[in-house]
C-alpha cells in the first residue's frame, strides 16, 4: 500500500508546527507564539495509533505579491497542497473563524483534495465555542483537538482512518483506538459492594485481597486481562462512602484515587448489591460517573442471594429508568462475582455500551431527526418572538456530544433540552451514556451592544 500524505495548511500562528511535532512523536518543528516562524515545508513520518503516513508542515497563508518572501512561502505552502493526498485545515478555536480563514478555506476547496477541518487550541468552554464556528467554512465537521495538550487524537483518529484501506484498521473496529489498546473499565460501588471479589473472578486467580470487611482496597489497583481475544484493563477502586463519613485521612486518598481511576476509564460498572440496592450513595457515584463523561453499566451483585429473581430484576431496571434518566436505557446486568455467574453478561453490555459511547451520527441524518421533532414540538416563543433552531451536528463522540444553532436559544427552556436530549437517546439508540447538548446562538450583525 502507498503511504498516504497529509499537509497542515492554514493562516499563521493556528499551532500547525505543534500538530506536526505530535504527528511525528519529536520537536522537529521550531514552535513559538509569534507569527510566522515556519517558512520552508518540513515533511517527516507521522504515526496515530497503527496508522503511518506522510506529513507535511508548512508556512501560515497570507496574502502576499507572488516575488515576496511572504510569497515564496505561500507557493511552497500551495505545492505542499498538491503534493498531498489529504489536507489537514488548521482554524484557532480560540479566536474562532477569522476573515483570513475564508480565501485560503477557497484555496484549498480548489484544490480538489480531500480536507479534514482541524479547530486546534479547542481545550476548554472558550476553545469548543471556537470550534463550532468552523461549520461556517463548509468543509466539512470540524474535528475538535488540542495539539498541544494531545486532547481529540481518537477523532482525528477516525478521519485519518477512512483514507487507509479497511484492511489497515484493527480488527474490533473502533476507529478512535490505536491497536491493541486495551479497553478501560473501572469497578466502582460502595464499600463490601464485592468488587474485588469479582475482579479476582474475570482474572481467575485471587489476585486482590477479599474479606468480610469493607474498606480492605485503598488503592485503585490495574489489572490487564484479556476477554475474548481483546485485551482489557480493569480497575478496582476503593468503595466510595458518603462524603460526610469519609473522615480518616488514608480514606480520603483513597477515595480521590477511585474518582481519578473513573476519570481515566472508558467504561465505569457501578457493582450494587442486590441485596440492598440504589442507595442514595449509588445515585451519588452514577452523578459523578455522567459528569466525568464515561459510559456506565449497572453490576448487580450477589445475585446468587435474591429469591424471585425475575420480578426483582424487571423491578430494578425499571427503578433504574426512574432513578437515573440521565443515563437513561443502562443495562442493568445481574451476576456473582462470589460464584462467577454472569461475567460473559456483563462483559458483552460493557463492549456494546463502549460502542454507543463511540459512536457518530452523520448530520444530515440528526437535521432530519431535528426537523421532525421541530414540527412535533415546536419551541417555545420568548416576548413574543418564537426561538428559531436552524440545525445540529454532532461535534463529539466520547461521550456524544451535539450542538444547536439557532436564534435566542439562551432563553430555551431545561425542559426543552431535555425533549431533545430524550429524543436523540430513542432515535439514535445512544442508552446507557451521557449526552451533552451546547446552544450556538448565531450572532446578530444588527444588535448595537455587540458589534
Amino acid at each position: 500500500m502507498t503511504t498516504p500524505t497529509f499537509a497542515i495548511v492554514g493562516r499563521p500562528n493556528v499551532g500547525k508546527s505543534t500538530l506536526f511535532n505530535r504527528l511525528v512523536g519529536r520537536k522537529l518543528a521550531l514552535v513559538d507564539d509569534r507569527p510566522g516562524v515556519t517558512r520552508d515545508r518540513r515533511e517527516g513520518d507521522g504515526r496515530l495509533g497503527h496508522l503511518a503516513f506522510r506529513i507535511i508542515d508548512t508556512a501560515g497563508l497570507e496574502e502576499a505579491d507572488e516575488g515576496s518572501l511572504l510569497g515564496r512561502m505561500r507557493a511552497q505552502t500551495e505545492a505542499a497542497i498538491q503534493d498531498a493526498d489529504v489536507v489537514l485545515f488548521v482554524i484557532d478555536a480560540r479566536t474562532g473563524l477569522l476573515p483570513a480563514d475564508r480565501p485560503f478555506a477557497e484555496l484549498v476547496r480548489r484544490s480538489g483534495k480531500p480536507v479534514i477541518l482541524l479547530a486546534n487550541k479547542a481545550e476548554g468552554a472558550a476553545g469548543l465555542s471556537g470550534a463550532y464556528e468552523a461549520f461556517g467554512l463548509g468543509l466539512g465537521d470540524p474535528v475538535a483537538i488540542s495539539a498541544e495538550h494531545g486532547e481529540g487524537l481518537g477523532e482525528l483518529f477516525a478521519a485519518l482512518s477512512q483514507f487507509f484501506p479497511e484492511d489497515d484498521d484493527e480488527e474490533d473496529g473502533d476507529e478512535a483506538d490505536a491497536p491493541g489498546k486495551p479497553l478501560h473499565v473501572a469497578i466502582v460501588g460502595r464499600p463490601n459492594a464485592g468488587k474485588s471479589t469479582l475482579i479476582n473472578r474475570m482474572v481467575g486467580e485471587e489476585r486482590l485481597l477479599t474479606g468480610p470487611e469493607a474498606g480492605i482496597t485503598r488503592d485503585s489497583i490495574s489489572l490487564d486481562w484479556e476477554w475474548r481475544g481483546r485485551g482489557v484493563k480493569l480497575f478496582d477502586t476503593a468503595g466510595l462512602r458518603k462524603r460526610a463519613r469519609v473522615e480518616d485521612k488514608l480514606e480520603k486518598l483513597s477515595v480521590a484515587d477511585a474518582l481519578r481511576a473513573v476519570r481515566f476509564a472508558e467504561v465505569v460498572v457501578v457493582l450494587l448489591d442486590a441485596t440492598i440496592p440504589f442507595e442514595k450513595q449509588d445515585l451519588t457515584i452514577v452523578d459523578l460517573i455522567e459528569s466525568e463523561g464515561r459510559a456506565l453499566v449497572i453490576g448487580l451483585n450477589k445475585w446468587d442471594l435474591v429469591a424471585d429473581r425475575p420480578g426483582l430484576l424487571k423491578e430494578l431496571r425499571e427503578d433504574a429508568t426512574r432513578l437515573l434518566p440521565q443515563v437513561r436505557g443502562a443495562a442493568v446486568v445481574p451476576l456473582s462475582g462470589l460464584a462467577g455467574e454472569g461475567i460473559d453478561r456483563l462483559m458483552q453490555a460493557v463492549t456494546d455500551t463502549y460502542e454507543v459511547w463511540n459512536k457518530r451520527i452523520s448530520t444530515p441524518r440528526i437535521n432530519r431527526w431535528l426537523a421532525d421533532a421541530l414540527s412535533a414540538n415546536p419551541p417555545p416563543a420568548v416576548s413574543g418572538r418564537r426561538i428559531k433552531i436552524r440545525y445540529m451536528t454532532q461535534v463529539k463522540a466520547r461521550p456524544p456530544h451535539f450542538a444547536i444553532f439557532g436564534n435566542q436559544l439562551d432563553a430555551l427552556p431545561k425542559s426543552y433540552t431535555r425533549y431533545l436530549v430524550n429524543g436523540i437517546r430513542e432515535a439514535f439508540e445512544l442508552p446507557g451514556v451521557p449526552i451533552r447538548l451546547s446552544l450556538r446562538t448565531s450572532k446578530n450583525p444588527f444588535d448595537r451592544e455587540k458589534r
